[in-house]
């Protein structure tokens, strides 16, 4: 394993005698390999190394023992050590993710940290092979495009995976040969996380009914596909040159250059811009790529909010992307159109997770199944043809009817804010929300609407909503 190890790192030109690389190190079996792979490289490149254990305070003493056998190892070989201690529970609660999110956020940041105080160059995981398979899963299931299908990469920035080339076997194989023990991590046998579902249930499965090489042909599909998808990035990387001009507070998305983009590719481009613009990708999905794209059809003057406080205005030439950064809604993962000016409400779009989303009963803040919406969503109040669904049969009334029904005076129904689909009312704010729209199993994606409260938003405080 050694030799192929050391292949790979050369062949992807991973590490050099002059970095300073870091080794993410848990305890596990995984992380344990590779510090004693790194320490083998060591001798040949003469980089410098250092460790980083993260105690995630999950397992209480077991987590402290973990803690205890990494430092005990890097003692006995001559390893820095630098340890992190942060309560992700806590973490998670606060910033409203699950643990698995938490977790990685939280390594993610201590990792950074320390290259920052170190002046490292390379930060050093221990995915393989298996870890890749896991990751085109869940990608495939949740959804992906092009770069969720390459998997993991090799190296991407200082981030380096020097034992992607082989697998849990080969891991476990190396570490008996040399007669290294590890730590077992019983959170990973607990299939009420996402990924361990997939490594205790789905692979296996495929190994033993589908084929046996399962996962070595699903990484080599992944390889292809990392060729594939540097190709696409030096091609989107040109036709944004084109498509994009610098303005005053942001860019111009320049319709004509973008009408000649290959329409195969208009979508990756809208997305590195989208994501230039933020500073980040997280929380950049496709429905805001698709809103954005929709815009260029829209008449001049439409607004879109986005992500991170970006605003897009339709306008003569294209598309202004402006930022305002600093704002309330900066950090929001939102996607809104509307046409009148001020802060009158938000709107996000996220991924339901049945497990974990629930959606208490609120006057101003309301739920709806994303992917049945026909039209981009529109915050107006009624016109001509107006219509909503009344209950679970898909019986409709016209807007007028369910106004009169409900004895709404005649002088307040001009300024009752509505949620629209085209002419199919989503919900009638302070009052109905639509039977059709509601969440159910079926659901993928969740659109969430809050009112900012107040006599404006159609009522004063308590709802009929049924």
């Amino acid at each position: 394993m050694d030799q192929k190890v050391r292949k790979y790192v050369q062949d992807q030109h991973m590490i050099e005698k002059t970095d300073k690389v870091l080794a993410g190190v848990s305890g596990g079996a995984d992380s344990i390999c590779l510090l004693f792979v790194l320490l083998d490289l060591q001798k040949e490149l003469g980089f410098e190394l250092r460790a980083v254990h993260v105690n995630h305070q999950i397992r209480g003493e077991d987590a402290d023992s973990d803690q205890e056998y990494v430092e005990t190892v890097c003692k006995e070989q001559g390893v820095d050590l630098v340890v992190y201690k942060e309560d992700v529970p806590k973490y998670a609660e606060k910033h409203k993710l699950t643990e698995e999110e938490a977790g990685r956020e939280v390594r993610r940041s201590a990792f950074l940290r320390q290259m920052e105080l170190w002046g490292g160059t390379k930060i050093a995981l221990a995915h393989h092979r298996n870890d890749n398979v896991e990751t085109l899963i869940f990608h495939l299931c949740r959804g992906t495009g092009l770069a969720g299908l390459a998997g993991i990469a090799p190296a991407d920035g200082p981030w380096i995976h020097p034992l992607l080339c082989v697998d849990r076997k080969e891991i476990e194989s190396y570490l008996e040969k040399r007669g290294i023990s590890y730590c077992t991590d019983e959170t990973n046998l607990d299939i009420r996380y996402t990924r361990n579902r997939i490594r205790q249930k789905i692979l296996p499965y495929l190994e033993q009914y589908i084929n046996r090489e399962s996962v070595q042909h699903m990484a080599r599909t992944m390889e292809e596909m990392t060729g594939v998808k540097a190709y696409v990035e030096r091609e989107v990387e040109r036709y944004a040159g084109e498509c994009v001009a610098e303005i005053s507070g942001g860019v111009m998305l320049k319709e004509e250059a973008y009408r000649q983009v290959p329409e195969e590719l208009r979508n990756y481009v809208l997305q590195l811009v989208l994501c230039r613009r933020a500073g980040r990708k997280k929380d950049l999905q496709a429905v805001h790529i698709e809103a954005l794209a929709e815009l260029f059809d829209r008449q001049t003057g439409r607004m879109l909010y986005l992500p991170y406080g970006m605003t897009a205005r339709r306008c003569y030439e294209g598309i202004r992307l402006t930022s305002s950064n600093g704002s309330a809604e900066a950090e929001e993962n939102h996607c809104a159109e509307e046409e009148e000016p001020g802060k009158l409400y938000r709107m996000r779009v996220f991924e339901y997770h049945p497990e974990e989303e629930t959606f208490p009963e609120k006057v101003y803040t309301k739920w709806f199944d994303y992917d049945i919406i026909n039209n981009t969503v529109e915050i107006r109040h009624r016109q001509p043809g107006d219509y909503i669904t009344i209950n679970e049969a898909g019986g409709t009334q016209k807007l007028k009817q369910y106004f009169v029904n409900e004895k709404i005076p005649q002088e307040v129904r001009d300024h009752i804010w509505l949620v629209a689909d085209g002419h199919h009312i989503l919900w009638v704010v302070g009052y109905r929300q639509n039977q059709i729209y509601q969440i159910t199993d079926r659901t993928k994606h969740v659109l969430e609407i809050t009112f900012y409260g107040g006599k404006k938003n159609g009522r004063d405080s308590e709802s009929n909503d049924s």
